[in-house]
């Protein structure tokens, strides 16, 4: 049986390449994989193999799957992989066609990311006691989140010789291992300073370990140590609307478009690779323009 024949083999080369040409991070892996596998699982069912799946099994799957109650956003996410997987095993020379060339892709409306108003997040920040040290660790990396709008994992994972309190930057290791230089604003260096003068000393029995904000052991805060703190943080601040680990990434970005920022600026701030994962935000923006016409227009 050669690799072509093999499904599990052949998605590992596919994954391996992935991985070494674009950096993928193991989430995304982990999604190519769930995907490719329950699609060759589904050719099995018909007797067909992933370099030979036949012109009607994807329609009559995703058709399957719709009725079976998944959301067409999941449809066109599955379809999306499946596409990638096929061009390159076109580009390897393991096929002559792309058999999927004449699947559509389901159209679907980009959902809108869960975000706060500023008033809102001004409660959130104001939150945490800053007279304790636990609060004023979790208030500095509130304001660092919001003022430099990073991801979670981005956040917890800084380490103090990161920060560049003179200049008032951060550098950050994003997605693909790529790192980038963000501005973080005067509330959030005022924070940091107090925070790393008095706090950060008193939660670490050694001060000479490298993370910034610091969890069990002195190793950096874990994920979702620090999202169970956001979640609490919210309830005291009486927000009861539903929040993501991106909330505050979310806001900065829609509150940065709000006050003229230019787009392209924003994609570079948040690490995006894409304009277009970038663009969501645009749509945030519009959407909170047209419920605040409606809400105060004579017309609306």
């Amino acid at each position: 049986m050669t690799i072509d024949d093999e499904p599990g083999a052949l998605v590992e080369a596919f994954l391996d390449d992935l991985w070494l040409g674009q950096g993928a991070s193991d989430h995304t892996l982990t999604a190519y994989r769930r995907d490719l596998m329950a699609w060759a699982a589904r050719l099995a069912e018909g007797e067909r193999r992933l370099l030979d799946p036949g012109s009607e099994t994807l329609p009559n799957w995703l058709e399957e799957r719709r009725v079976a109650g998944y959301r067409l956003r999941s449809n066109a996410r599955l379809l999306s992989s499946l596409r990638r997987f096929y061009r390159w095993a076109l580009a390897e020379g393991r096929l002559d066609h792309d058999p999927l060339a004449e699947v559509r892709l389901p159209r679907v409306r980009p959902s809108l990311p869960d975000t706060l108003e500023e008033g809102e997040v001004e409660r959130l920040l104001a939150a945490p006691d800053v007279d304790s040290d636990l609060g004023l660790r979790d208030r500095t990396m509130l304001e660092v989140l919001y003022g430099a709008g990073l991801r979670v994992s981005e956040l917890v994972g800084l380490t103090t010789d990161a920060v560049n309190l003179r200049q008032g930057v951060v550098r950050v290791r994003g997605k693909g291992d790529k790192e980038r230089l963000v501005p973080l604003g005067e509330e959030a260096v005022d924070w940091l300073t107090r925070y790393l003068r008095t706090s950060r000393g008193a939660l670490m029995q050694d001060v000479t370990r490298p993370a910034l904000f610091p969890g069990r052991g002195d190793a950096c805060l874990t994920r979702q140590a620090f999202w169970h703190r956001i979640k609490a943080h919210a309830r005291a601040a009486g927000i009861d609307r539903p929040l993501s680990p991106h909330t505050l990434r979310h806001a900065f970005a829609t509150h940065l478009l709000n006050h003229g920022a230019n787009l392209r600026v924003v994609q570079l701030l948040l690490g995006h690779s894409d304009l277009s994962t970038t663009q969501i935000y645009t749509h945030v923006a519009q959407a909170r323009l047209e419920a605040l016409h409606a809400d105060h227009h004579p017309r609306g």
